[in-house]
């Protein structure tokens, strides 16, 4: 099982340098992944939890490809309806062809309304435009000789029936975000139950990543979330669930955190120091 990580690529502490020592401590710490979130348009319920400056991903991306050699980048999630399908088709591939191959598409629905209606995106029809989009992203990508695009994953997140179906007929994994272990387990069973006849998608979770003195406990604990051996736990039963990459996600609600990025790099090495010992 492949362990990434997502970095902020917004708020008050976020800028070029940070951005560039989060990539290098990721990958130096061995991480397989670096992954970044998406907004176009900081509207008040988008900034509430993901403040400017907010750089966007394919840019930042793109940049980070140059500093990094080994560790592939991603978008969970990238909100597909935001952008015209076939500019997101040719940045997605160039930033493939670029990165050496390194590029995973994590893509969802959003949920941001006043954002939608800053760009002018129908909110209510979201999940019907996503599961057009990303057709029509994958019409193009078949065009080789235009496109070029390699064999780009594309993870779907989203747990609604909805969200599951589009990931089963459309996606190479479901991305579920922050949930609870029984979450995780109840969703998959649910995901194979709507898959009927169809392969199942891959399994790759995005985690909290919060580091506790004393162990976390009641049944809302999302996974991720307590000490280090219970973060640990955690890890080997999504990998006994079938994961192939886990995302760890350091960021806990608080736009300050990014003032202080030396917290989640210290927990991210402990992780990383013990799960290696463990394997």
């Amino acid at each position: 099982m492949k362990i990434g990580v997502n970095v902020p690529n917004f708020g008050p502490g976020t800028d070029p340098g940070v951005l560039r020592s989060w990539a290098r401590t990721v990958e130096g710490l061995g991480f397989d992944l670096l992954m970044v979130s998406d907004h176009v348009a900081i509207t008040p319920d988008v900034a509430g939890q993901y403040p400017a400056p907010f750089y966007e991903p394919f840019t930042t991306l793109s940049w980070l490809a140059g500093v990094t050699d080994r560790v592939r980048l991603g978008t969970t999630v990238l909100v597909v309806p935001y952008r015209h399908p076939l500019l997101v088709a040719r940045m997605a591939a160039n930033l493939d062809a670029l990165s050496g191959g390194r590029l995973v598409l994590g893509a969802g629905i959003g949920w941001a309304k006043q954002e939608f209606d800053a760009l002018g995106v129908p909110f209510e029809q979201r999940g019907k435009l996503t599961s057009e989009y990303l057709r029509a992203i994958r019409a193009a990508w078949a065009d080789h000789d235009d496109y070029r695009a390699g064999p780009i994953p594309l993870w779907l997140g989203g747990h609604s029936d909805a969200g599951l179906r589009r990931a089963v007929e459309l996606g190479d994994a479901w991305h579920p975000l922050r949930m609870t272990m029984s979450g995780f387990r109840e969703g998959l069973e649910r995901l194979k139950t709507l898959a009927g006849d169809r392969p199942v998608p891959a399994f790759a979770p995005r985690i909290l990543l919060r580091v506790t003195g004393t162990p976390v406990t009641g049944p809302d604990r999302r996974a991720g979330e307590g000490t280090l051996d219970q973060v640990l736990d955690d890890l080997a039963q999504l990998r006994a669930l079938g994961a192939e990459t886990v995302v760890l996600d350091p960021f806990d609600a608080d736009p300050a955190e990014t003032l202080h990025p030396e917290v989640a790099w210290r927990d991210l090495a402990a992780v990383a120091a013990s799960w290696k010992e463990n394997r």
